[in-house]
Formats: C-alpha cells, structure tokens, sequence
C-alpha cells in the first residue's frame, strides 16, 4: 500500500516528477543579475560618494576665497578709488581739450605766419614802400635825437647860440622840454607821449652816458 512505503522514498519520487531543474537554473540566474546588479549599484555609489567629496572640496576652497575677498574688500577704499580714477578721467579729458584748442591754434598761428612769410619773400629784403619809408622817418628821428641830445650838456652856457636853439627845437618837436636850475643848468627833461596822453619828467644825472639817455628817451616816446 502507498502509505507502508519508506517517506523519503515517496518525496524523492515526488520531486523527480516536479522537474525543477529548469526553476533551479532560473533561480541561479537571477541570483547571478542581483549579484550583477548590486555590484554595479555599489560602484555607482562609490563614484557618486568620490564626486560628492570633489564637490565638497571645490565648495570649501570657494568659500574659503570667497570669505579672504570680503574680509580683504573696503568699501570706503572702492569708492574713493573710483573717485579718484573719475578725476583722473576728467583731468585728462580737459587736458586732452586744451591741448586740441593749443593745437588748432598752433596750426592757424603757423598759417599766418607762413603766409606773412610768403608777403616779405615777395617785397624782398627792403620791404614794400610803407615799411621802408616808416623805418626812414625812425631812423631819421633817432639819429636826430642822439644828435641833439651830444649836444645837451652844452645848453649850460649862457650863449644861446644858433646850435642851441636848433636843438631845442627837435626836442620840442620830439615832445621833450627841458628845464634849467638856479644857476642855468639845464638838469631836467619833460616828455610827452601824445599818443598815450603820459608825461614822464627825467632828471638828468652826469654819471650815465649821452647814449643811455637818448635810448632812454626814445624808449619813452615809443611807449
């Protein structure tokens, strides 16, 4: 009967009709993918946890700089740099300005003088005939003065000959009077500039030359 056979015998023959060897290999293969798996989900942790480190490294360092920065920044310092480089900018752009009005100056002060250039290359070392005839007159009227003045000690004597007459009179023409002390001696002169409306009064004094005096004279009239 079935039930007088040994038990194991019973379940081994049981199990022989299961067939479970296709189940067995199944199981191995996918304790072998969860092998697999789990392998490679350590890996990835690994590298995750090895990135995370990195990260916390580079973030540590940033902040790191980040705190030297602010503790190293002065805000007062910032702002009177940038003032000071405002200034500088505007320095340099005014100078900038003026040294472009300089130059246009420069420029149309070299024009005239080029063409004033090319006027007296044209009239010759003489000069057009204004010139030359004005340059005639000063130099007649300065050789005039010199000439009258190597003469004006000599007023002191008491002869008022032709001579002197002659040479109080191109003084008078030129706008200079001269005036005698107590004893006769002419020791003043009084020029008149007509055309500034200035009289200067000179005391003539022995010590400096006739040539000084008549420079100094004509010096006077110019104005």
């Amino acid at each position: 009967m079935l039930l007088d056979e040994d038990p194991a015998t019973l379940i081994h023959h049981t199990i022989g009709n299961f067939n479970i060897q296709p189940d067995k290999l199944a199981v191995t293969r996918i304790n072998e993918s969860l092998a697999t798996l789990q392998q490679s989900r350590e890996l990835r942790i690994k590298e995750a946890e090895a990135a995370l480190r990195k990260l916390s490294r580079n973030l540590k360092a940033l902040e790191t700089s980040h705190e030297e920065t602010v503790a190293a920044h002065d805000p007062a310092k910032h702002a009177a740099k940038i003032i000071e480089l405002d200034t500088q900018k505007f320095r340099i752009a005014k100078a900038a300005s003026e040294l472009e009005i300089e130059s246009e100056r420069l420029e149309s002060e070299l024009e005239m003088l080029k063409e004033r250039l090319a006027e007296l290359e044209a009239q010759g070392l003489e000069g057009d005939e204004t010139a030359r005839r004005e340059r005639e007159a000063d130099d007649a009227t300065m050789y005039a003065l010199r000439l009258a003045y190597t003469g004006f000690r000599d007023l002191q004597v008491a002869n008022w000959s032709f001579h002197c007459r002659l040479r109080l009179k191109i003084y008078r023409s030129l706008g200079i009077d001269v005036e005698a002390d107590e004893n006769g001696n002419y020791h003043k002169a009084i020029i008149r500039n007509s055309r500034k409306g200035d009289v200067h009064v000179v005391n003539i004094d022995p010590k400096f030359s006739r040539f000084f005096y008549a420079n100094y004279f004509w010096q006077t009239m110019q104005g």
